[in-house]
């Protein structure tokens, strides 16, 4: 059988013949923790598998700074800037003047409670939401200046790590905990911990109940469940998780519940205490309008009804990701409020380019035959005299570009373009100053803090170009950019209508509207593998990369990726990699589990994997070859950056293709499938794709009416206001 047939199990194959499932961005923080705990892993997204405590980390090229390194130079520089805001708040501020938007209204409110002037209890009391804030009047809005050089990842000292090791033990917690402690904490890090040890909690990994024991050590009597310091901790705690799972803030219903469930006794008290003393930002978001990206029927106004309006929700979040997005909103404002550029006029494709010529902010929909639109426009705008750059989320993503006409960033054929990935372009490899085009592909996959450093470093009239797929998964981080642009509708929006080819692009174009078709599929393009349980979803699979694959199509098994939905359980990541290896590359593991030749996923930073080859190891660390790249992971970074990549989830596979791929379905995986996971994961396949299907109906039911669990964010309301069409 070479289709899937929909709404029917499919039958044995021709050919040759699950994991627990993981949760996908979005799922409630509290099931997503459990299910975390009985993994033991640190609850994360999937595709930033390594976890969060490398981020500092120090990688490095044989060429110097990596551009990894960079990356997440880049990223401290804003987080930086952020914190010199905050510093600069000794008193009441002003809204409008250190910030703008919300954010300087909310902090203004913050510094009246701590001043006395209004009760903290006004925050969470008053159902009437804050009033939106008129679109200011067009101007040349100042220049933002472009993101600064990278510096050196941040390392922490011996003598910081000492000390910390020390309260470490006195409280009983694991000394191997002391570096990732120092680096998250700072200098004085020890002294944090003695003062507050729930102060743990902003370590990733570290869960509430150990925090309490160690709390519980440092403090004897003085600890309980009520302490002020604690129900801070958690908030802080469960606002970072929830930006693991996508959200930029949550519903303060939902914190005060789940602070409940961690037997804080008042929560509502801990929760005003928490905004009293600036920890978090509350927000009274209007209610938004049903997302025009997601099906369902239409609702007739409350007004219309004659019912009463219910009142705004109330929001918690972190001044991290509410300065991003406040900071995103006003970059994309500025580009969409550029006027006419002629320049490009009679340029081609003529739609997309009429759109750039008039508007300097422009969402661009389609597949992967639709990328040579954007590409067109950047190759049209080279031949103007005009300076373009293209953009991928991955490396693989850009390689693909370059063979369709692309160039790399250092050097192009004639008639070829820029191309770069996002965080190439973040480190320094294109400046930014003066560009005229920026096209971001695979935009789906920016988070709020990439984009808004991405915006920032873009020149005034210079145009802006997010193209991407709306039916694959988000980004993996905080945020759902593309998506809350795409439904503010403050930007003209282009839909490609240049379908993706063949059986494979006929079956994904299906599953995008919600079916399950039979294809036709004379060459065996797509090959369904029934399986019974996990034991044979991983034998089979086994088969398929090293044996079948290969002698049926000619792709070599380093040319077929495997996808499967989670990193644990029987048929889960992990597992298929140690099957694989066994058989594609069996060796000791005598650099930390790796040998030479071994395929892996890196994560330089959070969010991002690399596809590799493990070259070698020395005293430096694990040396790989990651797309041509030479990359050393530092030593004490190789078992949370490193981690087998014969098989990856959806996550970690989006924004890459490979000639074949093969996706493990086991029965157990069920619960893991929704729309856009099935999408994205069957949409990595160039000529051949085998699913190795143990789900029966639940495949067809995720496609038909599993939509990916929505995320909490501000970005959409923030340009609605800020690009909100003047009354007549």
């Amino acid at each position: 059988m070479t289709a899937l047939p929909r709404g029917t199990a499919p039958g044995p194959s021709s050919d040759d013949q699950a994991p627990a499932a993981e949760p996908e961005p979005g799922a409630a923080v509290e099931a997503e923790a459990e299910a975390a705990a009985e993994d033991g892993t640190e609850p994360s997204t999937e595709d930033s598998a390594q976890g969060t405590e490398g981020a500092e980390g120090t990688e490095q090229t044989a060429e110097g700074l990596s551009e990894a390194a960079a990356e997440l130079a880049a990223q401290r520089e804003l987080r930086a800037r952020i914190e010199r805001r905050k510093a600069e708040q000794a008193g009441p501020i002003e809204a409008g003047t250190k910030l703008s938007g919300r954010a300087a209204d909310l902090l203004a409110a913050v510094r009246a409670v701590e001043s006395g002037e209004k009760p903290a209890a006004s925050f969470l009391d008053s159902p009437a939401p804050a009033p939106r804030r008129p679109a200011p009047e067009p101007s040349a809005p100042e220049r933002p200046r472009a993101v600064e050089a990278p510096r050196a990842p941040r390392t922490a000292d011996a003598d910081t790590v000492a000390a910390v090791r020390a309260v470490l033990a006195e409280g009983g917690a694991p000394e191997a905990l002391a570096v990732r402690v120092a680096t998250v904490l700072g200098e004085s890090a020890a002294q944090v911990l003695r003062e507050d040890p729930w102060q743990l909690l902003a370590v990733p990994g570290v869960r509430p109940e150990q925090a309490d024991g160690f709390a519980r050590a440092l403090l004897g009597a003085e600890c309980g469940p009520g302490d002020e310091r604690r129900a801070a901790a958690l908030i802080g705690w469960l606002l970072e998780r929830a930006a693991l799972q996508g959200h930029t803030a949550l519903e303060a219903t939902e914190v005060r519940a789940a602070l409940a469930g961690h037997s804080v006794p008042e929560p509502d008290d801990a929760v005003r205490h928490a905004i009293a003393e600036g920890a978090v930002l509350v927000f009274h978001e209007e209610e938004e309008p049903q997302d025009d990206l997601e099906e369902g029927p239409e609702e007739e106004p409350a007004e219309a009804s004659g019912e009463p309006a219910e009142p705004a929700p109330v929001l918690l979040g972190l001044d991290r990701y509410a300065l991003a997005e406040e900071s995103l909103a006003d970059g994309l404002a500025r580009l969409a409020k550029s006027g006419p550029d002629p320049r490009w006029e009679g340029a081609e494709p003529a739609e997309l380019a009429r759109a750039v010529a008039e508007h300097g902010l422009v969402a661009h929909t389609g597949g992967e035959a639709a990328r040579a639109e954007p590409l067109a426009l950047a190759r049209a705008a080279r031949g103007l005299g005009l300076r373009a750059t293209v953009a991928t989320y991955t490396e693989n993503g850009r390689r693909r570009l370059d063979a369709d006409g692309g160039g790399g960033a250092e050097g192009r054929a004639d008639g070829a373009v820029d191309t770069v990935t996002v965080s190439g372009l973040l480190s320094g490899a294109v400046d930014t100053a003066d560009l005229d085009l920026l096209v971001v592909l695979d935009a789906p996959q920016l988070d709020v803090e990439t984009a808004a450093m991405l915006v920032e470093s873009l020149p005034d009239g210079c145009r802006l170009v997010l193209s991407g797929d709306p039916g694959v998964l988000w980004s993996a981080s905080a945020g759902r950019v593309f998506a809350d642009v795409l439904a503010a509708r403050v930007c003209p929006q282009i839909a490609s209508r240049r379908p993706d080819p063949g059986p494979l692009g006929e079956l994904v174009s299906g599953i995008g509207v919600g079916e399950l078709n039979q294809v036709e599929a004379p060459d065996k393009e797509v090959v369904i593998v029934p399986v019974r349980d996990a034991g044979e979803a991983v034998h089979r699979t086994v088969q398929l990369v090293a044996d079948s694959v290969p002698r049926a199509f000619g792709i070599p098994a380093d040319q077929t990726q495997v996808i499967t939905v989670g990193h644990g359980g029987s048929a889960g990541t992990r597992a298929l990699n140690a099957a694989l290896k066994q058989r594609l590359n069996p060796g000791p593991g005598r650099f930390g589990g790796f040998d030479p030749g071994d395929r892996v996923a890196y994560a330089p930073a959070p969010g991002r994997t690399v596809p590799g080859t493990v070259v070698s190891a020395d005293a430096q660390g694990l040396h790989l070859d990651c797309a041509g790249e030479r990359v050393v992971v530092a030593r004490d970074r190789v078992e949370s950056a490193v981690r087998h990549g014969w098989a990856l989830t959806a996550h970690q596979a989006v924004g890459a293709r490979w000639p074949a791929a093969v996706v493990v379905l086991p029965g157990d995986a069920a619960q893991g499938l929704n729309r856009a996971w099935v999408y994205t994961a069957f949409g990595r396949a160039e000529r051949h794709l085998s699913v190795v299907h143990g789900v029966d109906q639940a495949l067809p039911r995720a496609v038909a009416e599993i939509l990916p669990a929505p995320r909490t964010t501000r970005l959409r309301g923030l340009l609605e206001s800020l690009l909100a069409a003047p009354e007549e």
